[in-house]
């Protein structure tokens, strides 16, 4: 076990050394509007729970290397902080934006390897809801900015959000669940596409209605709880 934890914690200290040196670098290099850089640091974030899915064999070792990361991550960024041109540079709309960011997601990375690849044993269950969530909120960040025009007036909502950001989040959410199912459980036949519907569908309407960044766990856990329910019950 030993060497499974070292092997994939180089994995995971590596994919992160190289994507965000990479993003960084290219930013330098070219203009990369703002939203979109944002965008791309979250999806790097997202992106590390394909290795800690198939960069270990045992889950309780990728959580170990969750934990190791944080731990040593998380006093680097707190001194980073502290360094001019920090938040300017990973374009963090309030301080501490970044450390917050990734202990809450981290924390649901925890909890989704505990349930779905810890107790119920499928991998596939940690990744679909985490890029459900992940990249159809890119995509209605992005889209809405862009093209959004016709904004929500639903109760209890802001009137911030748009309808043309609420038919990218749900897009792109079937999208990543669908093609997950068809590579990793291509048995199930039609029944993918019923599993991302209505999984792209609750997505995106917890995504609506939660605020001040609570969507990083709510929106995964809300996917994971409607995976779990239509797959194996």
């Amino acid at each position: 076990m030993f060497n499974e934890f070292i092997r994939g914690f180089g994995l995971l200290i590596g994919y992160f050394a190289v994507s965000a040196a990479s993003a960084v670098l290219l930013r330098k290099l070219i203009h990369i509007p703002r939203e979109l850089f944002r965008k791309t640091l979250h999806m790097i974030l997202l992106g590390s729970v394909l290795v800690l899915t198939y960069g270990f064999e045992t889950w309780w070792v990728a959580e170990l290397a969750i934990a190791a990361f944080i731990m040593i991550v998380f006093p680097v960024l707190a001194y980073a902080e502290q360094l001019s041109g920090y938040s300017e540079l990973l374009i963090e709309r309030e301080k501490g934006e970044i450390k917050r960011s990734l202990l809450i997601v981290f924390g649901m990375f925890l909890l989704l390897i505990y349930v779905s690849w810890g107790m119920i044993g499928e991998k596939y269950l940690v990744l679909a809801p985490v890029f459900a969530w992940g990249m159809g909120d890119a995509a209605a960040a992005i889209v809405g900015k862009r093209y959004g025009s016709r904004y929500i007036r639903w109760k209890l909502l802001d009137g911030k959000k748009t309808y043309e950001g609420l038919a990218a989040m749900f897009a792109v959410s079937f999208l990543s669940v669908m093609v997950i199912l068809l590579l990793t459980r291509p048995e199930m036949r039609v029944g993918y596409f019923t599993v991302s519907v209505i999984t792209a569908f609750v997505t995106s309407l917890v995504e609506l209605y939660s605020k001040n960044g609570l969507d990083t766990l709510t929106c995964p856990v809300a996917a994971a709880v409607i995976m779990i329910s239509l797959v194996h019950l």
